[in-house]
């Protein structure tokens, strides 16, 4: 089995709550994250509660359906892939595997809260994973959020 892990961390001058509302609600993620092109997640509320499923669109069109695997603002959100990463819209096609997003939110200092995104993807050995997945690893977008309602980045 193959394995990818990007652990990111960024501080922002706001609260925990607010940090952790923007980057666990999925209809953000085509904001931040090149891998994520769409949102479907019909009849959900925010914040998300363990359980939760939804949907998000990759560029080339590939599914990557998700739950809610953990839930405790505002220090902890935990989320897997159900089913095979990049699968079609019937929930065929795509490949075997998992992603799996864990964010911790804690606070060091005064008015500071460090936001740290892991990222693992898991694959079995002959797959090739999509460029759009290696794209959402990549560190330049740890901070692709800033001035989308959370202030930015330092």
């Amino acid at each position: 089995m193959g394995v990818v892990t990007t652990v990111l961390e960024t501080a922002f001058n706001h609260p925990r709550e607010k940090l952790y509302d923007f980057v666990t609600n999925p209809s953000n993620w085509p904001k931040t994250y090149p891998g994520s092109w769409h949102f479907e997640g019909h009849g959900l509320t925010f914040p998300l509660k363990v359980g939760d499923t939804w949907t998000g669109t990759g560029p080339n069109g590939e599914k990557y359906t998700r739950h809610v695997a953990i839930a405790m603002r505002p220090t902890l959100w935990m989320s897997n892939t159900v089913g095979r990463i990049g699968h079609d819209g019937k929930g065929g096609g795509g490949m075997e595997g998992r992603i799996t997003a864990h964010y911790h939110f804690t606070q060091p200092g005064c008015g500071v809260t460090l936001f740290t995104r892991t990222l693992t993807v898991e694959s079995y050995r002959g797959i090739t994973l999509p460029d759009a997945i290696f794209a959402s690893l990549n560190p330049v977008y740890a901070e692709q959020f800033s001035g989308l309602g959370v202030g930015s980045g330092r």
